[in-house]
């Protein structure tokens, strides 16, 4: 199902060990305030009068440590300036703490918040905070109904915006160190044969409307010291396999050990997702949390046939991977 992957690291790109990585998922499709914690996935408990906000939406907090400093960035900034910002409250998030933010694709349910996050924190302009996007992140784009020939507006990043919020907008092409130990995987390689972009998602360039490649989408990715790899993907467009290897590929390291976020699998052919599903046990993460457009399908696919690796994603969780 995969073409041969060499996992030989670039020479342009040492990768650090990390001593922990944290995650936390500020906003997500979905909450449940009485999933029990995981052994390496803690859950926000409600309380009267305050409840998290999940959406059609994605967006991370994440801090490494490295030597015993940590450092932080945002991955994705959901839908929803207000849900996302009052879920980072009730998880005793500062925002303000973050290093860097970047943005793994175009999409709107991962770019809307980003303007009115950058708005309402100053500290945006006084550090002159780098702002990461990939190729043809502030294009505009546009969905087509299955069926049907009707265009949906789905919007364009107004990289202005961003720029005048004070931050410093830095497009990557190749894998990239975002803040100490966690890299960006660069341009993803296609090597699957199954995963390719539905033709309904499309895109503006240079005045005519067509078929959108992704060809800019980013992934995160952090090597913990024993461990292996955790890979953090926003919508996974390119495919979450041909993502995984791209980061094993970039780091030169085969071991993977979590797997989190969007997959985009929802409404694909069941044998996509067993392909999907196939390919990821031959990854052999040790923990897999598929989330947001990933489907309901392919949701249950991952925990019937991976049980004791499979995590179920909720908005306000925090995972921990760490050395010890």
């Amino acid at each position: 199902m995969t073409r041969d992957t060499k996992f030989v690291q670039q020479e342009s790109v040492q990768i650090r060990q990390v001593e922990r990585i944290r995650i936390w998922i500020l906003t997500d499709n979905y909450y449940d305030a009485l999933r029990a914690d995981h052994a390496v996935a803690k859950r926000y408990r409600v309380s009267p009068g305050q409840s998290l906000h999940a959406e059609h939406g994605l967006a991370y907090f994440l801090e490494t440590v490295i030597d015993g400093k940590t450092s932080a960035c945002m991955f994705d900034f959901g839908l929803d300036p207000r849900g996302v910002m009052n879920n980072a409250k009730l998880l005793k998030i500062d925002l303000g703490s973050a290093d860097a933010f970047v943005l793994s694709h175009g999409h709107f349910d991962h770019w809307t918040g980003a303007q009115e996050i950058l708005r309402q924190n100053t500290w945006s302009k006084t550090r002159g905070m780098q702002f990461y996007v990939g190729e043809e992140a502030f294009l505009h784009r546009y969905s087509r109904r299955t069926g049907t020939d009707e265009l949906m507006d789905i919007g364009q990043l107004d990289r202005q915006a961003i720029q005048e919020s004070g931050a410093r907008v830095t497009e990557v092409k190749t894998p990239t160190q975002i803040i100490p130990g966690c890299y960006c995987t660069g341009t993803i390689e296609r090597v699957t044969e199954y995963e390719n972009v539905p033709p309904g998602l499309l895109v503006e360039r240079d005045g005519k409307i067509g078929t959108d490649d992704f060809r800019g989408e980013q992934a995160l990715f952090v090597n913990v010291r024993g461990k292996g790899l955790v890979v953090l993907s926003g919508c996974a467009h390119a495919g979450i396999v041909n993502t995984v290897k791209q980061a094993q590929r970039v780091a030169g390291i085969r071991k993977v050990h979590a797997i989190l976020g969007g997959f985009h699998l929802i409404n694909a052919k069941p044998e996509i997702i067993q392909n999907t599903v196939a390919d990821i046990k031959e990854i052999a993460p040790k923990f897999v949390a598929p989330a947001h457009c990933t489907g309901f399908e392919a949701i249950i696919a991952f925990s019937r046939a991976m049980p004791e690796e499979f995590i179920l994603n909720t908005a306000g969780t925090q995972y921990t991977f760490s050395e010890s």
